[in-house]
């Protein structure tokens, strides 16, 4: 398809107008200057497409994804500190939290842009559709984590930098870069990357850690695989042509489907040991019983009964079971 600058011909192979060697005919991308045989742009970016760009650059942070991080971050700042936490101390945390999981998601964007073309789900976020480039969605997603650690440091304190900078790396560096393209135990070991926020969380309101900060980080982590695994089940047809190593795509549907149940039952378990040890009370305990038999039930019919369908309701009731569970840690401490 001819740009709507056109093509010349020099030599019998076509050059771009402007003889610049290297720059590929295509059709201009949203908010690129159309330029003219002097070089003169023939139009600036208006206000619309200003906004859309703005848009297009936040849609890199992942926001629907870090909004759920967030609440696990604040849930937990209140359960290490139900009195005296001061409000600027939770807002300067997630406005930390923000840009250092909106980095890592950036990042992620411009690692993982050749899979994403190839797939439904991701072929028009905005590094593939070329409306932001490659290197400026690096540069963005690098320059949020270094904002993210200097304000933490400064606003927090350290600990919560270093944690969150670790949730970082973890995910840019050691889940996309290099498990997810090599073994389906991918998002079961770089888990460990999505439940950071809890320990930023208990870091920012208390300064330290404890045994007891290891919770809820341990609830995401057993709750991270049976949560993408239902997801993968619904675009297992997009892994196997990408060729990314998801376990229903190396594993099989079915085998998928027993671990989901197997690891939701540890997690349902799991989520009951800290009333053992006196950490939560009532108010959690019956919470966690009511979504974990719910969680557990939901698995079951996935495995009882396959279908894309059952697949899709245990990964949307998967993120109201965490968002909830949490909820009732804040309330059942704030009770206490």
């Amino acid at each position: 398809m001819e740009s709507s600058a056109g093509v010349a011909e020099r030599g019998g192979a076509p050059v771009p107008v402007g003889g610049r060697a290297g720059r590929a005919d295509r059709p201009l991308r949203r908010g690129e200057e159309a330029h003219g045989a002097a070089g003169r742009p023939e139009r600036s970016l208006d206000g619309a497409e200003a906004i859309a760009h703005v848009r297009d650059y936040l849609a890199l942070t992942k926001p629907r994804i870090i909004s759920l991080l967030l609440w696990t971050t604040v849930a937990t700042m209140i359960v290490a500190r139900p009195s005296g936490l001061a409000l600027s101390t939770v807002l300067w945390t997630c406005l930390g939290g923000y840009l250092a999981a909106g980095g890592a998601g950036a990042i992620n964007h411009y690692l993982d842009r050749d899979i994403d073309a190839r797939m439904g789900r991701t072929k028009k976020r905005p590094i593939v559709e070329g409306r932001i480039e490659p290197i400026h969605g690096l540069i963005f997603g690098i320059v949020l984590g270094a904002l993210a650690g200097v304000q933490l440091a400064i606003t927090v304190n350290p600990l919560s930098a270093v944690l969150a900078l670790t949730g970082l790396v973890g995910y840019v560096g050691l889940y996309t870069a290099w498990l997810k393209p090599r073994t389906p135990q991918n998002i079961v070991i770089g888990g460990a990357a999505g439940a950071m926020p809890p320990l930023v969380g208990w870091a920012a309101a208390t300064g330290g850690l404890t045994l007891e900060a290891f919770v809820p980080f341990l609830i995401i982590f057993l709750w991270t695989p049976p949560h993408f695994w239902a997801l993968a089940l619904l675009i297992s047809d997009d892994y196997k042509r990408t060729g990314v190593p998801m376990l229903p795509v190396v594993r099989g549907a079915e085998f998928t489907r027993r671990r989901i149940l197997a690891y939701s039952v540890v997690l349902v378990a799991f989520t009951l040991v800290p009333v053992a040890t006196g950490m939560f009370g009532a108010i959690y305990l019956a919470a966690a019983a009511i979504l974990g038999i719910g969680f557990l039930a939901l698995a079951a019919i996935l495995l009882r009964e396959p279908s894309k369908r059952a697949a899709l309701r245990l990964y949307l009731c998967s993120l109201a079971y965490l968002f909830l569970l949490f909820a009732a840690m804040a309330v059942d401490r704030l009770a206490a």
